[in-house]
């Protein structure tokens, strides 16, 4: 299957390099039940569906958290970028048609629903902070879980005991992005290594970005 990360014309947190690595692990693993933290634009979410289709057919499911443009008092790693609520393009053909003629927040559920149309009976956008929504969620069907939302040490950790408390004995797969990137964010790569050591799991780094956790 040739793979290709594709944009849409819209901001994402992966390049199509990291995107390609990302929809390769996907093939590798087929997962039929996926879980996204941080679905920003819905970028990585469309191509995340797009390839659960073509190898399942209708069969797979998909459920998003993100903040949604909700507020949170967990410190500026948990907030709403500024460039998502500005939607400063250089593109001027972007600019024109979301800034203008749509008015449309990219990173608004209504927005992402929208985008993710053709999968809608396969998906679930959940709204909030995941240190309170992720574990109201029914998790047991979860065999592959990306994490790339709060970067605090606080919600990565609570991001991954949640997670793990479904996915634990299964051999299943969780990658948290920005392990180690050009940002060099302290807090993701701290709170992964010390849910490793304390749980005794397998972690693969790769290329020093993401960290691939097999439960």
């Amino acid at each position: 299957m040739n793979l290709r990360f594709k944009k849409y014309w819209r901001k994402t947190g992966l390049n199509q390099e990291w995107g390609n690595i990302l929809l390769s692990i996907i093939l590798e693993k087929k997962p039929k039940h996926f879980l996204e933290i941080g679905v920003f634009c819905g970028v990585t979410s469309r191509n995340i569906c797009g390839l659960l289709n073509n190898i399942h057919g209708k069969d797979f499911s998909y459920i998003g958290f993100d903040l949604f443009g909700e507020k949170t008092d967990q410190g500026l790693n948990e907030v709403e970028p500024e460039y998502v609520k500005n939607q400063k393009f250089s593109n001027p053909f972007k600019h024109i048609y979301y800034n203008l003629l749509l008015k449309e927040n990219l990173n608004s559920i209504e927005s992402i629903n929208r985008f993710l149309k053709k999968f809608k009976k396969n998906i679930t956008l959940v709204k909030g902070n995941t240190n309170n929504t992720l574990k109201q969620a029914d998790l047991s069907k979860i065999d592959f879980a990306f994490i790339d939302g709060g970067h605090s040490y606080k919600t990565v950790y609570n991001d991954l005991s949640i997670l793990y408390a479904s996915m634990k004995h299964k051999s299943k797969t969780i990658v948290c992005d920005d392990y180690i990137d050009a940002s060099y964010i302290t807090e993701v790569k701290k709170a992964v290594d010390d849910f490793v050591k304390k749980n005794n799991l397998n972690i693969k780094i790769i290329k020093g970005k993401f960290a691939l956790i097999t439960t």
